[in-house]
């Protein structure tokens, strides 16, 4: 229920210098698995088995990763053996480091000022004024005329008409005109071109966005070289406007990144500002790209990725939820759900069977061949011609809400078991199965309910007491699970999955001898069974006694090779022995087609053999199969991881493709070891 799920990148990890093939991938730290184990209800309880495949990989964008949810989950060792990282996650602010990819340097000047007036002509004698005093009036309404234009008399224009002299702002002073640039040489137009750089970067430092993103739009015009500082410092400015001017910011860092694509300032601010956009898949592109070029040094970035990934992939797994039909998973995964409780006989068809009682003794049969979509359908056909008896109708109720809940309807599970139970208030199953639902929707103080309603109608039923101890295993609180499987042991001696648990919760409490001595008696009481050799097996890879685990898998295989349906869990874990034994990335791949072959929507080979591809580089096929996972998910959750992995690996073959030569080292780290 609450696994782990891994991507990787050979193409990408050994950027960090990782150790070896096995460690060059990525992992999210937030998610669940695209798998979550449920082929297999042994290990990790409750209605759905945890513990097998949360699958494979590890982190490296995380100096410390989380801890393992089981030391049986195979996917865990892979995690914390073999593996390096992929994804990434925390926040970047829009504008935050603005300020470090700025320079300070530089001086404006101020303008001059000053002017002079002109000298007073002496007067004329008063017989020459008086004589004159007609025409000086005739020129002194001239001259009030005059002022009046250019706004020097009392009575003057409105100011808008007053024409005045454009005047350069004090910050551009010192930038010559047109005709003065056309005679500058290169150089000079280059150094004026820093100057204004400069400029632009004290006006940035006092926050005077504006004016500096006029310097430095005057720097990208007067300089013959053009630098991509200059963009990247105007987007700065812009992603810092009032309101924020984000889509010029882009677009400044566009024309940076195409002067220099190793401008990591500019790659980072770019993915800032598309998330800010809303634009999350091209922010991850470029987190992505910042991370692996600052060699996952840059944790803010790193963050970021897994931030941005998570966003995008919530966002389409919503979308692929909610306009995908209700499908069964995997027939092993059905076949481990349905295994986990007891066998129970057949309800016998009344005297005189309805059409509905008839169609449900069909949904039976179809149930024991294991033909579970017949099943299904034959169980909605009963409820819609009616069932005659109560009995009958409780049974169909408790078939159909199983199917419910496989399919991921978890509510209208409950819904089904609620109905069931109101007909027959004693039927045990259906209070065991409500459980194991309420805990899949987080609910333990009413799972935790309806197992004490369950034990008042039949306190013997070894049903009740192995599925609480489940939930007490997921709750890790393995001394309450063994006193549970021990009383489900007590209770009914021949369910083999009962003495299983019982061994994994030994193991868990550090008993390790008594652990192995456990799943040696259950090899000797159930010799004819392949679960024991698989489980034993996992044991063994978790000592990293490899060859004796592979020789368990091997005997597994054999053993459920005429099962119907088989379980392709031994092929999945001996495809990672192999791998974390002797790095045999060929074989562990063919080892999962295999299960492919027998069960082509098996969600944990599906998702291993996407890991491998990423492995080895074949980034196509891992997004291909990633894909096929988000549409084979159950849950919303799962969908949602599936997603996060195909998207993360999208970035990567865009990492890639415009950085080959970062490939390139990649592949000469991995040679070399380093």
């Amino acid at each position: 229920m609450r696994p782990l799920l891994i991507a990787a990148a050979a193409a990408l990890g050994a950027l960090v210098g990782a150790e070896s093939l096995t460690q060059d991938h990525w992992i999210l730290n937030w998610a669940t698995p695209i798998a979550v184990g449920r082929i297999d209800p042994i290990i990790s309880p409750g209605s759905v088995s945890a513990h097998v495949h949360n699958i494979v990989g590890a982190s490296n964008f995380n100096t410390v990763p989380p801890p393992p949810q089981s030391l049986l989950t195979r996917a865990q060792r892979f995690v914390e053996d073999n593996h390096r990282v992929l994804l990434l996650g925390a926040a970047v602010a829009a504008a935050s480091g603005a300020g470090y990819y700025l320079y300070t340097r530089g001086a404006g000047s101020e303008p001059g000022t000053g002017g002079a007036g002109p000298g007073a002509a002496g007067g004329a004698s008063a017989a020459a004024a008086k004589k004159n005093k007609k025409k000086k009036s005739k020129k002194s309404a001239k001259g009030d005329k005059d002022a009046f234009v250019k706004g020097e008399g009392s009575n003057g224009p409105l100011l808008e008409e007053i024409p005045r002299e454009e005047k350069k702002a004090e910050h551009l002073a010192d930038v010559p005109d047109a005709a003065a640039l056309a005679v500058m040489s290169d150089e000079a137009r280059n150094e004026l071109g820093q100057k204004l750089k400069e400029q632009g970067n004290k006006l940035y430092s006092k926050k005077e966005f504006k004016k500096a993103v006029e310097c430095y739009t005057k720097a990208i015009d007067v300089s013959v070289r053009k630098d991509p500082v200059f963009y990247s410092n105007r987007a700065a400015c812009y992603s810092n406007y009032s309101p924020k001017e984000y889509e010029l910011c882009v677009a400044d860092c566009d024309e940076a990144l195409k002067l220099d694509r190793n401008y990591v300032k500019a790659l980072k601010r770019r993915a800032t500002a598309l998330e800010q956009l809303g634009r999350d898949e091209e922010a991850v592109r470029d987190f992505t790209a910042t991370t692996i070029l600052e060699r996952f040094a840059d944790e803010q970035a790193a963050a970021s990725v897994e931030r941005c990934l998570k966003k995008v992939a919530t966002k389409k797994a919503k979308e692929v939820a909610a306009a995908r039909e209700a499908k069964l998973p995997s027939p092993t995964f059905v076949s481990a759900y349905l295994s986990a409780f007891r066998p129970r006989a057949k309800p016998a068809l009344p005297t005189e069977p309805s059409q509905g009682d008839q169609t449900l003794d069909l949904a039976f049969d179809a149930l024991a061949a294991a033909d579970y979509t017949h099943a299904l359908t034959f169980t909605n056909e009963a409820l819609e011609q009616g069932i005659s008896t109560s009995e009958g109708q409780a049974e169909a109720y408790n078939l159909r809400g199983t199917f419910k809940f496989l399919v991921g309807d978890s509510h209208g599970s409950l819904d089904d078991f609620a109905k069931s139970i109101d007909l027959v208030p004693t039927f045990v199953q259906s209070w065991v199965k409500m459980a194991s639902v309420h805990m899949e929707v987080g609910d333990a103080a009413n799972a935790f309910g309806d197992f004490e309603t369950a034990i008042r109608h039949n306190a013997v039923d070894p049903d009740i007491y192995y599925h609480r101890g489940q939930v007490y295993f997921i709750l890790q609180d393995y001394d309450k699970a063994m006193q549970d499987y021990t009383k489900s042991i007590e209770l009914d001696d021949g369910f083999i999955f009962t003495h299983v648990q019982a061994a994994v919760a030994q193991y868990k409490l550090g008993n390790i001898a008594a652990s192995m001595a456990a799943f040696r008696r259950i090899l000797k009481q159930f010799p004819d069974r392949g679960e024991p050799s698989n489980y034993y097996g996992e044991i063994l890879l978790d000592q990293q006694k490899y060859q004796e685990s592979v020789e368990r898998f091997d005997r597994a295989i054999e053993l459920d090779e005429g099962k119907k349906p088989r379980n392709v869990l031994p092929f999945v874990n001996k495809a990672l022995a192999l791998f974390q034994w002797q790095q045999d990335i060929g074989a562990a791949e063919r080892l999962c087609r295999d299960a492919l072959a027998i069960d082509p929507e098996c969600d944990v080979a599906i998702a291993t053999v996407a890991q491998l591809s990423l492995q080895q580089g074949k980034l196509d096929e891992a997004v291909e199969w990633f894909e096929k996972a988000a549409k084979l998910a159950r849950t919303e959750a799962e969908i949602l991881n599936a997603l996060s992995y195909s998207y993360a690996a999208r970035a990567q073959q865009q990492f890639i493709a415009a950085y080959p030569e970062h490939a390139e080292r990649l592949g000469q780290a991995v040679a070399s070891g380093a």
